[in-house]
């Protein structure tokens, strides 16, 4: 049985969602920002030396600051089968010499925030009709019900304090579910009941809503530990910047810039993500995301990114929930699913993969969330910095020849980012490795293997 999920936004916000059986419809009423990402400013990467490469340049808009980045779920389903001609993971998958997966080192996925045992019931005989969670500093807080028994007529609402963000859940699945996240470090669960429920004696003891998982998103300055030997992929001096310092100087990458989304996996994990085609498809890494059910825990987010450039004022961010895994393969490291509420994010725009081999040379961008951060651009135009454009288009990933090289700035969490091609502002290339050369899975390898789905 599929989530029923609704959500209720006061007049405050950007967003307004009808709920549907199996479904989410969103409508977004305007692009004001809602918010702050941080509470001060940030503080810079730490750049890796660039192995064989000059050190760029410090280059980019000048006020755009560099900062810093502050599962349970359910049982893992089959993967789709990978297409045809899929050759053998290598044994050295996950670190491939001295270039690694811009994420965690056990999953895959960069962490941006920690898992919390709790246990609390809103039931119709004991326990509260409200319940606030309530983290300091968090930037983020996600329920898990493993609990949901209602009323017909009844359902509950998690919600920020000032009931600009609320969603809205019903009775149905049994065996657990994460509710949407709500941004900032207080999260309120409410149980609404249509009814008196005075005279159904002990048949009410058994209703109610249990919460045994917090998620806590990371506070500012707060991150998890690196594995040792780790590497951040800013090569030399960090020239990415606010997607939003380019409306006016670079509106080509600006407006496709829109097709990413922020990736928020299991409740704690962190990738990219971007609409390929006109259809309801998403494309991310192998190595982020790899089943349905993986995806039906995951939260899509569109339009997170900063009101002004340089700024921490965001925009409210357009959520909605991953669901079908459609292909999916290792060596290649692509994942194409689809989302649960497509006509809420179809505005945003959608990116074309490149049929074309790309050539060495050719000057690239990358709109990215890295480490969790709102949209960032790398190269964008204008930029004095050469480090974005194509080393070597014959590189080698997991396989040889599958990947093409570049030292464009990225970080832990961009893993699954589009590398568009500044001539044709089409995806050259899926990125996933980092260690500078950083490196992505090529976008005519791609093309070709996912032209069935598109």
């Amino acid at each position: 049985m599929r989530r029923k999920t609704g959500i209720v936004i006061g007049a405050c916000a950007a967003l307004a969602l009808v709920a549907t059986a199996g479904s989410v419809a969103i409508t977004r009423t305007n692009d004001r920002p809602v918010g702050i990402w941080h509470d001060g400013p940030g503080v810079a990467r730490t750049p890796v030396a660039a192995q064989g490469h000059a050190t760029p340049s410090p280059a980019g808009t000048g006020d755009a600051a560099q900062r810093t980045p502050a599962k349970a779920g359910r049982k893992a389903a089959a993967s789709p089968s990978a297409s045809a001609g899929t050759t053998k993971t290598p044994e050295s998958a996950e670190v491939r010499g001295d270039r690694r997966l811009e994420s965690a080192p056990a999953a895959g996925r960069q962490r941006i925030g920690e898992l919390l045992r709790v246990d609390r019931l809103l039931g119709y005989l004991a326990g509260p009709k409200k319940e606030k969670f309530h983290y300091p500093g968090a930037s983020y807080v996600k329920l898990h019900f493993d609990r949901l028994a209602l009323l017909p007529g009844d359902y509950v609402t998690v919600s920020n304090p000032s009931g600009t963000e609320s969603y809205r859940y019903e009775a149905g699945e049994t065996d657990g579910r994460w509710a949407m996240s709500i941004t900032g470090d207080t999260a309120v669960l409410e149980v609404h009941r249509a009814v008196n429920p005075l005279g159904l004696g002990s048949v009410l003891g058994s209703l109610g809503v249990h919460v045994d998982q917090v998620a806590r998103g990371f506070e500012r300055g707060e991150k998890a530990p690196a594995s040792p030997g780790r590497e951040e992929s800013v090569c030399g001096t960090d020239t990415s910047t606010d997607a939003v310092c380019y409306q006016s100087k670079d509106p080509v990458a600006y407006t496709k810039s829109k097709a990413i989304a922020r990736l928020l996996i299991n409740g704690t994990e962190l990738c990219t993500g971007w609409r390929a085609g006109p259809k309801n498809r998403m494309v991310t890494n192998n190595h982020c995301l790899t089943t349905s059910d993986e995806a039906y825990d995951t939260e899509v987010w569109f339009n997170y990114a900063c009101a002004r450039c340089g700024g921490y004022d965001v925009f409210k961010p357009t959520k909605v929930w991953g669901d079908k895994v459609l292909a999916t393969d290792r060596v290649l490291d692509y994942t194409l699913f689809t989302v649960d509420g497509f006509a809420a994010v179809e505005k945003f725009g959608y990116l074309t993969l490149d049929t074309a081999r790309p050539a060495r040379g050719q000057a690239l961008y990358v709109p990215q969330h890295p480490a969790g951060e709102p949209t960032r651009i790398a190269g964008g135009q204008g930029d004095k910095a050469g480090n974005c454009a194509v080393e070597n288009p014959d590189y080698t990933g997991y396989a040889a020849h599958s990947d093409v090289s570049y030292y464009c700035d990225t970080a832990g969490g961009s893993s699954g980012s589009p590398v568009l091609s500044r001539a044709t502002n089409k995806v050259v290339a899926l990125h996933h490795f980092g260690g500078c050369p950083n490196s992505g899975v090529r976008g005519d390898l791609l093309a070709s293997r996912l032209r069935a789905h598109l």
